[in-house]
């Protein structure tokens, strides 16, 4: 039985990595691998019961999560509705080349750490497009984007769905990762910020074109309102997880309903038609549902493994081939440049306990950083990555000639600093 479990796990697992070849969304390969792994389990007359009893368990932890990001994908996508990243476009258009390269990547930096990795790398192709006419300096500054969005999400509890993990399942807490990771983060973007601003020579050529609110329908004082409540309500989950003790996922959906009463005010005299991209109903269509089922699936997946108690063998194993704990967090985070950074966290998380490591121990601190980071190294690492190559078409090859390099470097001096910071 647990020989064919793991096959089905690996072999799930592959066909994950390889979704660009195949054409099979990963979505639908973890949910079938999802429900193959707890069909073997239930299928097994000596752990029938304790299966079944134990999949209600991991479902509730789970669905934590992806509440969660349904919650927050909602919100982003009402305030993109309504223009409301227009405030930051605007902000960033400069002709000087050193001031466009690093407000980029400051901007980058923060903005992922409000919203996500994901969501903020989708905006930034959008304003990038606006702006640089040349094909490579577009493609160097899309490269730098992918770089500070995953090391702007790193350090902050709802930047990365990696360290929004770790909060949720208890390993850390939002002030003190924020406290600990911060620096190495911003290290992490800097050095990368350097290299590239010393690479991209002469001037950079903008489009002329000025810079459109697209959306009609929605003016300025609704843009502006819905994009300022719109990030209150975000940086106030984790307020309100702390105040009230409730799981993270209950101040998120608070935070949608806050939003949605505030966009049914502002367009009750609206009919449905001119309503339309600008309701919450519409939002909820646009939200990317197949990442979240994706999150569920490769979750359930890894429960299985867990279930069998093959993760506290694998720990045992790391600890005492490798013995070393900021070891196996660096070699966990190059290995989500290769693999994909949820079930390598979702891994440890079940690995080790909290009996082993406590909350805000120096291991969890140290791997949200470089799980959260180490996507960057290689284009198809992280969610960011694949977003722009899906949409700028940037080649695997080139980006491992011409980032991988800077981005394994800007990786290993912000681990540096973040290990002699906790020397």
């Amino acid at each position: 039985m647990i020989p064919f479990l793991i096959f089905v796990f690996i072999s799930g697992y592959l066909l994950i990595t390889l979704e660009h070849s195949i054409h099979i969304n990963k979505a639908a390969t973890a949910l079938i691998t999802a429900v193959i792994c707890w069909t073997i389990l239930v299928l097994s007359p000596s752990i029938k019961e304790e299966a079944l009893s134990a999949l209600g368990h991991h479902l509730s932890s789970i669905a934590e999560i992806v509440f969660f990001l349904l919650g927050a994908m909602t919100i982003v996508e009402l305030i993109d509705a309504h223009d409301g990243f227009q405030n930051i476009t605007e902000k960033i258009k400069t002709t000087n080349k050193n001031k466009l390269i690093w407000t980029i990547s400051i901007v980058t930096f923060f903005l992922s750490a409000i919203l996500d990795n994901l969501t903020s790398t989708i905006v930034m192709i959008s304003i990038i497009n606006k702006l640089v006419k040349e094909k490579m300096v577009k493609w160097q500054l899309l490269g730098l984007v992918i770089i500070s969005s995953n090391a702007g999400g790193a350090w902050s509890p709802i930047g990365d769905v990696t360290t929004t993990m770790l909060w949720i399942g208890h390993q850390v807490t939002p002030l003190n990762i924020i406290k600990e990771t911060f620096l190495a983060s911003l290290t992490c973007m800097i050095v990368p910020t350097l290299i590239i601003s010393y690479r991209i020579k002469g001037s950079i050529d903008l489009h002329e074109t000025t810079l459109i609110n697209q959306n009609a329908l929605s003016n300025a004082r609704d843009r502006n309102l819905v994009f300022f409540i719109g990030i209150a309500c975000l940086l106030f989950v984790p307020i309100f997880k702390t105040i009230t003790h409730l799981p993270p996922y209950m101040g998120m959906l608070f935070s949608l309903g806050i939003m949605w009463v505030l966009t049914e005010l502002l367009h009750h005299k609206k009919d449905v038609d001119e309503k339309g991209i600008l309701s919450v109903n519409h939002a909820l269509r646009k939200i990317d549902t197949p990442s979240i089922l994706f999150f569920f699936g490769i979750l359930m997946s890894i429960a299985a493994l867990e279930q069998i108690g093959l993760l506290k063998e694998a720990a045992d194993y790391l600890d005492h081939t490798i013995g070393d704990i900021k070891l196996i967090a660096v070699i966990i985070g190059l290995l989500s440049s290769v693999l994909d950074n949820v079930p390598l966290v979702a891994a440890l998380q079940s690995m080790y306990s909290l009996q082993v490591y406590p909350t805000d121990h120096y291991f969890w601190e140290l791997l949200a950083y470089t799980a959260g980071t180490g996507g960057s190294v290689l284009i198809i690492g992280s969610a960011a990555g694949v977003a722009v190559m899906g949409l700028e078409k940037i080649d695997f090859f080139w980006y491992l000639k011409n980032i991988s390099w800077i981005a394994l470097i800007g990786f290993i001096v912000g681990a540096l600093v973040f290990i002699l910071e906790n020397a």
